[in-house]
C-alpha cells in the first residue's frame, strides 16, 4: 500500500514539473508585435455589389426586309468594318426585273407629260387669242394635270425599287467589328431574320442588375469601380443610365455604365463585379451588420476564423460564420461581438496561445 502511495506522489510531482517547466519556456518565448482594430459595428458597407456584363455601346444584329437566297457575305467573324462597308448580298433578280419596268414606264410617262404639256401651252397661247374656249383649255389643263400625276407617280414607283435594293445589300451602320454570321451562301433570308451581328469597336459598357434594396442609392454620373472577373482587370466609369422599372426583371433594376478607359484584353460579353460607393446610406439606414477586412482572416480547410486577444496578451482563434464580400471586407454573421478587438497583422506568425504585444 505504502508503495503504491509513492508511485502516485511520485507521479504528481513529475507533472508538476514539467508543467512548469512548460510555462517557464512558454513565457520565455518573445511576444509577437501585432496591430488590432474594433469591429465596426451598425454600419453599412461602403459600397453596393453588383453583377455585370460587358458590352459594346453599338451593337446591331443587321437583317433584310426581304426574302431571297444569300448571295455572298462579304465580311468574316473578327473583321473589322466601316461605315456603309458592304456585309451581305442577297439575290435582287427580280428587283432588276422590277426596275427594268418601272424605267420602261417612266420612260413613257415622260413621253405623254411631254406632249400634253406642248398641247397645254399652245391652247394657253390660243385663250389668250380668245382662238380657244373655257372648255377646251380646261379639258387640255385637265390632261397636263393627269400627265404629270402619272409622271411622279412612277418616279416614286422607282424610289421605292431603288430602297428595296438597299435591304438586298446589308451594310455596316457604323465602324466596328462583326461578332457573328447567322447565314451561310445559299441560305433563304427572311424579314426579320438576323444576318449578321456588329459591335461598335470605340466605347464599352457594363450593364449591371441592382437589387431593389439599393436601386434607389444609385445616381446618373456616380463614379464606380468595376472588377473583370476572368483577368481581375481593375477598370473605372461613371453610371450612365437607371432604369426605374423591374416589371420585367424580378426586381432587379437595369444600370448602365460608361467605361472610362480599357485594353485590349476587356471583350464584350466579359463578366464583371460593379462597385457602387454609397457615402451617405450609413446615415439614412442602421444595420448590425459587422465587417472585417479579408487579410485579417484566418483559413483552415472550411473553416473561416480570426485571431482576438485574451488575458495576459494571449492570442485566440475565434471560429467565425461570415456572410457576404464587400470589397476587401467581409460581413460576419456569428463569433464576434461589436465590442470585441481583433488582430489585423503580426510581425511573426500566429498561432492559438500566442504571446502578443499591442503595437
Amino acid at each position: 500500500m505504502k508503495k503504491i502511495i509513492t508511485l502516485v506522489s511520485l507521479s504528481l510531482f513529475i507533472l508538476t514539473s514539467c508543467n512548469g517547466e512548460k510555462k517557464e519556456a512558454l513565457s520565455k518565448e518573445p511576444a509577437i508585435a501585432v496591430k488590432i482594430s474594433g469591429i465596426s459595428a451598425n454600419t453599412n458597407s461602403p459600397f453596393v455589389t453588383a453583377s455585370g456584363k460587358i458590352e459594346a455601346e453599338n451593337s446591331a444584329n443587321l437583317s433584310t426586309r426581304m426574302m431571297g437566297y444569300v448571295t455572298k457575305i462579304h465580311v468574316e467573324v473578327g473583321q473589322k468594318v466601316g461605315v456603309g462597308q458592304l456585309l451581305v448580298s442577297i439575290n435582287n433578280t427580280d428587283l432588276k426585273a422590277k426596275k427594268a419596268q418601272v424605267d420602261a414606264s417612266i420612260l413613257q410617262a415622260t413621253a405623254g407629260y411631254n406632249n400634253a404639256k406642248k398641247d397645254y401651252d399652245r391652247f394657253v397661247n390660243l385663250f389668250k387669242q380668245q382662238s380657244a374656249s373655257q372648255k377646251e383649255l380646261d379639258d387640255m389643263t385637265a390632261r397636263y394635270e393627269m400627265a404629270k400625276a402619272g409622271l411622279e407617280g412612277v418616279k416614286q414607283m422607282r424610289n421605292e425599287v431603288m430602297a428595296q435594293f438597299s435591304y438586298s445589300n446589308i451594310t455596316a451602320p457604323f465602324s466596328g467589328t462583326v461578332t457573328n454570321t447567322f447565314v451561310k451562301e445559299g441560305d433563304m433570308a427572311n424579314p426579320g431574320m438576323p444576318l449578321v451581328s456588329v459591335e461598335g469597336a470605340s466605347r464599352l459598357q457594363v450593364t449591371a442588375m441592382v437589387s431593389e434594396n439599393d436601386i434607389a442609392s444609385i445616381k446618373k454620373g456616380m463614379p464606380v469601380h468595376v472588377l473583370v472577373k476572368s483577368s481581375n482587370t481593375k477598370l473605372t466609369g461613371k453610371v450612365n443610365e437607371v432604369s426605374i422599372s423591374a416589371t420585367n426583371t424580378g426586381g432587379q433594376y437595369f444600370v448602365k455604365i460608361n467605361l472610362d478607359k480599357t485594353d485590349s484584353s476587356v471583350l464584350s460579353g466579359m463578366f464583371v463585379n460593379v462597385q457602387f460607393p454609397i457615402e451617405n446610406k450609413t446615415e439614412a439606414i442602421q444595420t448590425d451588420r459587422i465587417l472585417v477586412p479579408k487579410t485579417a482572416l484566418v483559413q483552415q480547410g472550411q473553416l473561416t476564423g480570426i485571431y482576438t486577444i485574451g488575458e495576459g496578451n494571449i492570442a485566440i482563434l475565434r471560429w467565425l460564420r461570415t456572410g457576404k464580400n464587400f470589397g476587401n471586407q467581409v460581413e460576419v454573421l456569428s463569433g464576434l461581438a461589436s465590442n470585441e478587438q481583433y488582430i489585423i497583422s503580426a510581425d511573426g506568425k500566429l498561432y492559438n496561445g500566442a504571446l502578443v504585444r499591442i503595437q
